[in-house]
């Protein structure tokens, strides 16, 4: 069956007898494919009838569906033709693992972050009845994400529109950890709730076998807002939103979705269609363990697991050790999540400690005023959330901690370049804008053993303070290089003269072996581990100033507003006899790619890096 898909809307040509034949084929070809590249699992299999359905029942691409998160969209570019990509899923120049409008005119929207389908979806919506156009609008959108604030937003404002607008509510009970609060309890309940689906079924059947009044009367009764599920169930959120509420329904029989979507098509103005799926379904590890195949490596199709190992603990397991320290020593430090438990580091800490860890959802913004709230309580909170979420709470870090210099720790996970999620999930925005705001301290430690330093530093600190540090195993090097952390001072690790680099965070591992290319080709070089972003080291750059010709800066942030350009300004505004050279990231978004070769890509490689700083040096005047 699966070779007879070979482009947009072939699924149409299938019998419904070859349907469930299809759906197991692409499992299998999604479990042998992720098994080699990697990718986002779990979710992707859930999905798999549902996306099929979609296919069968709209057009592509004059239909719009919209994939919130996107991370799930697998099924989808095979539907649409895009099979051979999954070769390359992930890879530097190959096929993304989210909907990119640049790939295919089938994806409608481009995605990455979660709860925005939404008010993606109703932003076509208008555009299309402005312009007068005639086609569906799906817009997609998991559980998880809708404990975002965004969601409801959008919710609010769909009320309003008059002509249909359809939202798929994939309801699975997981984001990346278990779902939490009043909406995922609200969705247990209605999960649960056979009795109202089955007197809902049975009201239709009767009215059908009504003769002619009989498909009126159903008509009537879905466009009242006092509709069948409001007198069965009273409070109907969605209903008293003015949304159209149809489910929950079976998301795995592709005869009840399509029947279901056709239903969707012929409401009048916004309705959710809420399906029950599976995440994992048809792979056993996955089923048992979602959480980890949400996002995978390689691993061994029998068993699940990874084809690799690293020895090494990685930042966010140095960052959970420590945590679990601090917490059994100061009862007033609490942990805070955005539906990201295990990824962030926090689910040990949550199990040593219930009362003091707070799981709030996808709901990064009001993670961040929660913990302000905390902090002006007297608790000292820690905030584990990666570099490109945070970039969602940016207005309350601003208003809510930082203007009242209220103690809340950042602990800002794959900072950096993160690799094969690409565009979306870089964190390289974020030594720009934590420096932008007053009052706030930005730190980034060398390797493991400062890491746990600056973590200690954090939690003593008595105002809102960041520390940024990467994805993967945490570097081992240089435990030797281990001087007490004080605020706004770098360290000198190697000092001699002509040139000085600054490395910022986790580049100094590369700045390393910059500096010993550099050495090889007869230059002398001072080698300086930055620590703290913000405030700079001001009197550690007068000191270089004096003694070399070139200072150099390394940071995996983007040139524009980061470490660099401080230490340009700085230079600058105080007239120092010495040039500055900033390595950094081009001011643009970078796609996905293993990290060494994205480093390649846009020169922040040590042999890159070493040839860059030799010209420079070279053309200096004596």
């Amino acid at each position: 069956m699966l070779e007879r898909i070979q482009k947009e809307n072939d699924i149409k040509e299938l019998n419904r007898e070859e349907l469930p034949i299809l759906a197991e084929e692409i499992r299998e070809f999604l479990i042998e494919k992720i098994s080699r590249t990697g990718g986002h699992l779990a979710s992707n299999l859930g999905v798999v009838e549902l996306t099929m359905a979609m296919h069968r029942v709209f057009t592509l691409p004059q239909d719009k569906i919209i994939w919130d998160v996107g991370h799930q969209a697998y099924t989808h570019k095979i539907l649409t033709g895009r099979k051979d990509g999954f070769d390359d899923l992930r890879k530097y120049g190959g096929m993304s693992g989210f909907p990119k409008r640049a790939e295919s005119d089938c994806d409608a929207f481009d995605t990455g972050h979660s709860s925005t389908s939404i008010s993606a979806g109703l932003g076509y919506v208008m555009a299309r009845d402005l312009r007068g156009e005639n086609y569906s609008v799906v817009s997609v959108i998991g559980d998880g994400s809708m404990t975002g604030g965004m969601a409801y937003e959008a919710l609010n404002n769909a009320a309003s529109i008059k002509k249909n607008f359809i939202i798929v509510l994939n309801d699975n009970e997981m984001s990346i950890s278990r779902n939490v609060g009043g909406m995922s309890q609200y969705l247990d309940k209605l999960r649960t709730a056979d009795f109202y689906t089955g007197l809902k079924k049975g009201i239709t059947s009767a009215l059908h076998r009504i003769p002619v009044a009989g498909d009126s009367m159903i008509d009537h009764i879905r466009k009242t807002k006092s509709s069948i599920k409001q007198l069965v169930v009273p409070g109907m959120f969605f209903e008293d939103m003015g949304v159209t509420y149809l489910g929950p329904i079976e998301g795995h029989d592709i005869d009840m979705l399509c029947q279901a979507l056709q239903e969707a098509k012929k409401v009048e103005g916004p309705v959710l269609l809420h399906v029950l799926t599976k995440k994992g379904k048809g792979y056993e590890p996955a089923e048992k363990e979602p959480a980890k195949f949400h996002g995978t490596g390689p691993y061994e199709i029998a068993t699940g697991e990874p084809v690799s190992k690293s020895s090494k603990d990685s930042y966010t397991k140095v960052f959970s050790k420590v945590m679990c320290d601090i917490g059994q020593k100061n009862p007033n430090v609490v942990a805070i999540t955005a539906a990201m438990a295990d990824g962030a580091g926090l689910a040990e800490f949550g199990k040593r400690y219930p009362k003091r860890f707070f799981d709030v959802g996808i709901a990064e913004a009001h993670a961040v005023t929660f913990a302000a709230g905390l902090a002006a309580g007297g608790m000292k909170p820690v905030f584990a959330v990666y570099s490109s979420f945070l970039q969602r709470g940016f207005d309350q870090i601003i208003h809510d901690v930082s203007l009242q210099k209220l103690p809340v720790v950042f602990a800002i996970d794959r900072a950096g370049l993160v690799g094969s999620d690409g565009e979306t999930h870089q964190g390289i925005f974020d030594l720009s804008y934590l420096g932008a705001i007053p009052n706030m301290t930005v730190m980034s430690p060398k390797n493991r053993w400062e890491f746990a330093d600056m973590i200690r530093f954090a939690v003593d600190f008595d105002a809102p303070i960041a520390l940024r540090y990467p994805r993967g195993s945490a570097y081992d090097g240089f435990e030797e290089y281990r001087a007490p952390v004080i605020y706004g001072k770098s360290e000198m690790i190697f000092e001699e003269s002509d040139i000085a680099i600054i490395s910022v965070g986790h580049m100094f591992e590369e700045a390393v072996h910059t500096r010993e290319l550099l050495k090889k080709e007869g230059f002398a070089c001072t080698l300086v581990n930055g620590r703290f972003v913000k405030p700079i080291d001001e009197e550690m750059i007068r000191k270089l100033a004096k003694n070399h010709k070139l200072i150099v800066t390394i940071e995996e942030n983007v040139q524009n507003g980061g470490y660099g350009e401080r230490v340009l300004e700085f230079v600058s505004r105080n007239s120092l006899d010495v040039t500055v050279l900033t390595l950094a990231l081009p001011d643009d978004y970078i796609e996905h790619g293993s990290v060494d070769v994205l480093r390649r890509e846009v020169k922040l490689d040590a042999v890159s890096m070493k040839k860059r700083i030799a010209e420079k040096y070279r053309i200096l005047p004596v």
